[in-house]
């Protein structure tokens, strides 16, 4: 059995919940309310928080919002290294400006989509990884290939790795047989669970990490599922994971975002709206997360 890396000098290992904007019913953002939330994440044992990103609904907020998320989270957080902004952007130089404001309001690393714009060439990749790398801050590669319609293969993460251009990939890919080949193509990179429904088989393969969106939700199951499973404790973790799985399988739905936010107002943690395009839930979609998180909750998870 062996036991979780530490975090020492690695601020993007353990649990990193990938947190959603809390909005009003005008859809301004709600900021005392999204620092309380990071705050009782971090209570209740999460080891840190990324804003910013795809659940964060990065795309509809303006510069100014961003930079305010970043500020808002570290000061919750308490621990800068607790933080680490999404900065991803169709423009690798306004990726790297993101970086760089990130890194001046105390974030510990920043996670970074690879060009998305268009299927582009591994040398555009790499040249994009490279640029925002410079700002100075880690970069833990984030590869989801089917909104990106880029693939960071192992090949290709070796490559960026071997570079200096990433320290770690959050992996979403859901083809859980690339943790093997990823280890073997680059060494000393470390691997995240990027889509919480193959949790278990990532961090039994050698995930040091779990971008996580179910602990907004449900952070103290959560947070003991990925202890146990990274220590490979499974008669503690399959329980879990199997209970679990109906709430982690929508991080990798296309509603993803208002799934979650919908569990977290049925838990009491105010999840609250989305940004246009992003529609509420239709009435089977939402009785079906109404059902996965009663039954979480009469089972006991929290």
């Amino acid at each position: 059995m062996t036991s979780e890396p530490s975090r020492t000098g690695a601020p993007w290992r353990g649990v990193m919940v990938a947190t959603p904007l809390i909005l009003r019913e005008d859809r301004s953002v709600d900021f005392d309310a999204y620092a309380a939330h990071v705050r009782d994440l971090i209570d209740a044992g999460c080891d840190g928080v990324v804003p910013n990103g795809s659940l964060g609904e990065y795309q509809t907020l303006s510069d100014r919002e961003r930079r305010e998320v970043v500020r808002v989270a570290v000061e919750a957080a308490g621990d800068g290294d607790r933080v680490m902004p999404g900065v991803s952007s169709y423009d690798s130089a306004q990726s790297r400006r993101r970086a760089e404001e990130a890194a001046e309001a105390g974030a510990g690393s920043v996670l970074l989509l690879p060009p998305n714009g268009y299927p582009c060439e591994d040398a555009a990749v790499r040249a994009h990884y490279a640029e925002v790398a410079a700002a100075g801050l880690p970069v833990v590669a984030y590869n989801n290939p089917y909104d990106t319609k880029v693939d960071l293969t192992p090949r290709l993460l070796g490559q960026l790795h071997a570079e200096g251009s990433v320290v770690a990939v959050k992996e979403f890919s859901g083809d859980v047989r690339r943790a093997y080949e990823i280890a073997e193509e680059a060494p000393g990179l470390d691997l995240l669970v990027g889509a919480d429904d193959v949790l278990l088989e990532l961090a039994l393969a050698g995930a040091v990490g779990w971008i996580a969106g179910c602990p907004n939700m449900l952070p103290g199951s959560c947070v003991a599922l990925y202890r146990s499973a990274v220590s490979g404790d499974l008669e503690r973790a399959l329980p879990f994971y199997r209970r679990l799985h109906p709430l982690l399988r929508w991080d990798s739905k296309p509603e993803f975002v208002q799934a979650i936010k919908a569990s977290m107002d049925i838990v009491g943690r105010r999840g609250g709206p989305t940004r246009p395009p992003r529609l509420p839930l239709d009435a089977d979609a939402l009785a079906a997360v109404r059902a996965a998180t009663e039954k979480a909750l009469a089972e006991g998870l929290d």
